[in-house]
């Protein structure tokens, strides 16, 4: 019977999570649900985006936090917020920032010589020119041991001392050891890493040197990272063997199987035996998302199919470069919407190609819970 009222509570609590996009029509900031309707009618001369199911509002001059129906949850009390994470948000009240929680409750830090808003369920503290790591319960995870944290990405995070690069997880355990020049992020125990002028692999906290190797990224879902050598690009894999010869002009990484690449400033799609499957006839190209699409560019952009079939065509723009309160770069489909603008306007569109509520918006912001 226990079980049962569990998963009756589970039900319940993941049908009422809803996403939620903040817009901008007619100069006022309202927010739109994934039917493309009005949840709160744009009424907002300056609003964040939802976050932990609270957005930030001004109101007189003052941030104050609402819920999805437009309810006040926190008074408009506040000179500056930041958004909610895991139940805590960095606040200014009469000239003092602290934490505070969903019930607008002050919250005692450990001792820091600088707040700082958390992000994935992480906060950093201060002590002199070393930072640490804090929780949402106010817990010491790590006291002040580095010159500099980077912000995580999944469960970890690029550390730096004494002008050094490495790795820590998230309760502060070092993975990789900050010995390395440069360093990208750790995937399955790997990364790469730079000493001096030579770029390799580290795995298991140990270094091999690829020869002649000028750079190299990040990998992607498929075990691949791109890497420069001899001025053209081509892809390891985790054991740091070229899987694709360098022979691209340009390339980003692999996702859902295929990357894109470039040769004299035209761009295709490769799989991972270096097989072209769609061929060099983009001004530019993004990485496939979920939803079996990437943006591609012609004039504008449009969106492709593995197969390379344009299936939206290229009517659109999708960078967001420039917003001043739309700050989310990530562009393509992402939970079944695409963000994109036309003659000027935002809005998004569905796989389809069909607009959402057939309406466009001076601004919009990607659905968030």
């Amino acid at each position: 019977m226990k079980k049962i009222l569990g998963l009756l509570l589970l039900s319940v609590t993941v049908s009422f999570a809803q996403e939620i996009a903040l817009v901008r029509d007619n100069g006022l900031f309202g927010y739109i649900s994934k039917t493309g309707e009005y949840l709160i009618q744009p009424k907002y001369k300056v609003a964040k985006s939802f976050s932990d199911g609270l957005a930030g509002v001004l109101d007189n001059k003052k941030w104050g936090f609402i819920n999805s129906k437009g309810e006040w949850v926190i008074p408009a009390i506040y000179k500056d917020v930041t958004e909610f994470d895991n139940g805590v948000c960095l606040v200014n009240l009469n000239k003092e920032y602290f934490y505070i929680n969903k019930k607008g409750e002050k919250l005692t830090s450990p001792k820091t010589d600088k707040l700082y808003p958390f992000e994935d369920g992480i906060a950093f503290i201060r002590d002199g020119k070393k930072v640490g790591i804090i929780n949402p319960k106010m817990e010491i995870v790590l006291a002040p041991t580095y010159e500099l944290i980077r912000p995580f990405v999944g469960d970890y995070a690029k550390v730096k001392n004494n002008g050094k690069w490495g790795i820590i997880d998230r309760k502060g355990k070092v993975i990789v050891e900050p010995i390395y020049d440069e360093i990208g992020e750790l995937h399955k125990n790997t990364t790469w890493a730079r000493v001096e002028k030579s770029y390799g692999l580290v795995s298991n906290n140990k270094f091999k040197a690829i020869d002649s190797v000028m750079k190299i990224w990040d990998f992607g879902d498929q075990d691949l990272a791109y890497a420069r050598k001899n001025e053209k690009i081509g892809f390891i894999d985790l054991n740091g063997n070229w899987v694709i010869e360098p022979k691209f002009d340009k390339a980003r990484a692999f996702a859902f199987q295929l990357a894109p690449v470039s040769i004299e400033k035209k761009w295709g799609y490769v799989n991972a035996k270096g097989e072209m499957v769609i061929d060099f006839i983009y001004f530019d190209a993004e990485v496939f998302s979920a939803d079996g699409l990437a943006p591609v560019k012609t004039v504008k952009w449009g969106f492709t199919d593995r197969t390379g079939k344009l299936v939206i065509p290229g009517n659109y723009d999708i960078s967001v470069v420039g917003f001043n309160m739309f700050g989310n770069s990530e562009k393509g489909f992402i939970n079944g919407l695409a963000r994109v603008k036309y003659a000027g306007k935002w809005g998004f569109i569905s796989p389809d190609g069909k607009l959402l509520g057939n309406k466009w918006y001076e601004n919009v912001e990607l659905f968030q819970e």
